[in-house]
């Protein structure tokens, strides 16, 4: 399956160790099977004025069964409850990969009115109820990166 990451510079040797605290799914590299959502993503550097690009990899889908993999397949209270625990640093899973929606725009206003208090979790769950999940996977080890991505190239996105 091809994946997409984007970047301020060509990836050609991910790893999990320049990963943020307090993302959706934990630190890790994150990758997204949506090409038009990646580049989308890569257009936020470009507005800041910095130089933006494309990764592509090759994930073999076939070794994801050697790994411990956690699946969302909609925004529903679990996704919500890992999120938000993800989010405050206070995972302690062992997940090696973990996929499911992304907060987007739409969705990360809800998460954060949630997360703040200003929401109610049934209202949260009420109105993310009416989201499609888009995509993304995070490979949280080093061990599942290496395994299951092949660098195929970087394109400069402008």
């Amino acid at each position: 399956m091809r994946v997409y990451h984007s970047s301020t510079c060509e990836v050609s040797r991910p790893d999990t160790h320049h990963s943020r605290d307090y993302l959706d799914f934990g630190r890790g590299f994150y990758v997204t099977t949506l090409k038009d959502q990646a580049t989308s993503y890569a257009k936020r550097f470009t507005r800041r004025g910095r130089k933006a690009f494309l990764n592509t990899y090759l994930l073999d889908e076939l070794l994801l069964a050697n790994f411990r993999v956690r699946r969302f397949d909609a925004y529903d209270e679990e996704w919500l409850d890992f999120v938000m625990t993800c989010r405050k640093g206070e995972d302690t899973s062992d997940w090696d990969v973990v996929v499911g929606g992304i907060a987007n725009d739409r969705v990360f206003t809800t998460v954060d009115l949630y997360f703040s208090g200003e929401m109610s979790k049934r209202d949260a769950l009420g109105r993310l109820a009416y989201e499609k999940p888009n995509d993304q996977l995070c490979i949280r080890t080093q061990e599942a990166l290496d395994a299951l991505l092949a660098f195929e190239g970087a394109e400069e996105v402008i």
